[in-house]
């Protein structure tokens, strides 16, 4: 039972982790806190839906497609919604974000309505055995997908003209303009990946859960507790910490009570705050 919850941990970790990576990328480049970043997840699950169900795409042709649609949404949103309030008081930011989430959520209960729909996949009911561990086809297809974005995000952002760019606007906005790093681009393109990441993760888990228009308000919830844990601003603390979220709700789900599984997450928080304010990987301010 150990291993069995070890192995599901690690795959909700991953769909974790690449919600959160995208948080983390834009508080700690831009300084803004996303709130409607869950509903990017929605829209990705809503993406694949439509492609897969509705269509007849192949699912992995679907989640591809879903993860480039809703990643050119992210640059819409970033050019009309928040470029025109940079440099403004925080509180602008979060006005703003809660807004377009309220504005995104009943959008997709308008066009769509409340009624829960599934996804089709071709390895839902597929089951794989190794030892004592049962696992569908579809878990291992998120394990693997979240592992392969996340190397490919870390390959860009240490290997690429644009990707270097990105990191030294995170370290320095001011000094990567001086040299210049057009940071309107560097913002841009910040929205479109972290966009991308988070309509991966909603394609992802759509066969898995199903997809209806709050579906993206306890992710989102969960991605800050992951920044927070990982390090605000920390892309490689945003996967570990991910990950570990995963793993003490999967664990804590089957040998304490599932009833509190989403409660455990905020139990970490607060342990969090309260020992090391600045996130396990995180610089202290001393």
């Amino acid at each position: 039972m150990f291993l069995q919850q070890i192995v599901n941990g690690l795959i909700l970790g991953g769909a974790y982790a690449l919600i959160s990576v995208g948080m983390t990328m834009i508080f700690g480049i831009m300084n803004i806190a996303n709130l409607a970043h869950g509903t990017i997840y929605m829209l990705g699950g809503y993406c694949v839906y439509f492609l897969s169900t509705v269509y007849g795409q192949p699912f992995f042709l679907a989640v591809a497609l879903s993860i480039f649609i809703v990643g050119l949404f992210g640059i819409a949103i970033e050019r009309i919604v928040f470029r025109p309030i940079y440099g403004g008081p925080v509180l602008y930011d979060l006005l703003i974000a809660s807004g377009l989430m309220v504005f995104l959520e009943n959008g997709a209960l308008l066009l769509w309505g409340s009624q829960t729909k599934s996804v089709r996949a071709p390895y839902t009911d597929m089951v794989i055995h190794f030892f004592s561990v049962s696992v569908t086809m579809q878990r291992v297809i998120v394990l693997l997908a979240s592992l392969i974005l996340i190397a490919a995000l870390y390959l860009f952002l240490n290997f690429t003209r644009f990707g270097k760019a990105i990191v030294a606007t995170s370290q320095n906005p001011k000094g990567a303009s001086l040299v210049g790093i057009d940071l309107t681009k560097i913002y841009m393109l910040t929205f479109a990946i972290s966009s991308g990441l988070a309509a991966a993760a909603g394609a992802l888990l759509a066969p898995m859960f199903y997809v209806f228009p709050t579906m993206g308000s306890m992710p989102v919830l969960k991605a800050f507790v992951v920044v927070v844990l990982g390090g605000i601003g920390n892309v490689q603390g945003a996967v570990v910490g991910g990950f570990l979220m995963g793993i003490a709700e999967s664990l804590g789900g089957a040998y304490i009570s599932s009833d509190y599984k989403n409660a455990f997450s905020f139990i970490i928080f607060i342990g969090v705050l309260l020992i090391r304010p600045q996130g396990l990987f995180g610089k202290s301010q001393a």
